[in-house]
């Protein structure tokens, strides 16, 4: 039995696989080592995932995340290990996971756009380019936190009008003070600025809404994109982002003319293939 996780900075799935089998899904908080210290992961896999695991005998750990960095591959690695007892424990990226998910063993260019966004070049194998993301102060272009620091960043300097200023505010029961205590001074401001999409997507008939999701896809492409060879290989994405605002990604696509392959919410159904044809194939 193994047991594979997708982790974001907002929230962790897991999934349990018996030969080549899904068994069940096991919610967690995101694990990124960049947000959090190894005693705050840790106290997240012993008090949440470890009573759902119910005492299941495992044979491997594939844990794919945010944050998992080559410098920070050995310690989510032995924060896990130290809980879950097991042989093996292989601790990857989020963007590897996108490219197993979306690609299997072909080349392509995998984009991913979540809380965060992320894109590179994967050879079948392994990726062998990737831009760096930077996150969302620096970066980030067209994820759901930068999406929400353009739309309070806007909405803040009026340059949406009152009456939706009025409305945001209303809906997420924000002042404008409150909003900078949440985004300066407490942890995980890209979560926050996240979790504010959905105001995006109900009022993506507004054309400033419109144009602001679209410029900020123009800007991933741009940034994150066209350094690879997009003539010759097809661009897919993987996140919650990119599937719920699909049309007008594909509308950015045909302005910076990049050709779409996929799009899908979550890696893991990608994930769960990969791993049972590899058990197959040992």
């Amino acid at each position: 039995m193994i047991l594979i996780a997708d982790s974001g900075s907002t929230k962790t799935d897991w999934s349990l696989i018996e030969n080549g089998k899904f068994v069940r899904s096991i919610k967690t908080k995101g694990l990124n080592p960049y947000f959090q210290s190894e005693e705050e992961m840790g106290n997240e896999i012993s008090n949440v995932l470890l009573p759902q695991i119910n005492g299941d005998l495992l044979d491997a750990v594939y844990f794919y995340g945010a944050g998992c960095t080559i410098d920070k591959v050995e310690t989510v690695r032995n924060v896990i290990s130290q809980y879950v007892h097991v042989s093996k424990v292989e601790v990857n990226t989020d963007l590897l996971a996108a490219a197993h998910s979306l690609c299997g063993r072909k080349a392509g260019i995998v984009c991913i756009l979540g809380t965060g966004s992320n894109a590179c070049f994967y050879d079948g194998k392994k990726i062998v380019d990737n831009v760096s993301p930077l996150g969302f102060i620096l970066g980030d272009e067209g994820s759901g936190a930068v999406l929400g620091k353009r739309l309070v960043g806007d909405l803040l300097k009026g340059m949406m009008g009152e009456e939706l200023r009025n409305k945001f505010l209303k809906q997420y029961n924000l002042t404008p003070g409150g909003i900078i205590e949440r985004v300066y001074r407490r942890p995980f401001p890209n979560r926050f600025l996240a979790s504010l999409t959905p105001f995006l997507e109900e009022n993506i008939n507004e054309p400033k809404i419109h144009q602001l999701v679209l410029n900020s896809f123009v800007d991933f492409v741009t940034r994150n994109v066209l350094g690879y060879d997009y003539r010759n290989y097809e661009v897919s994405f993987v996140g919650s982002i990119a599937y719920y605002y699909k049309d007008i990604l594909e509308e950015a696509a045909r302005l910076t003319g990049i050709r779409i392959g996929r799009i899908i919410q979550s890696p893991m159904e990608g994930l769960i293939a990969y791993h049972s044809l590899q058990a197959e194939a040992v």
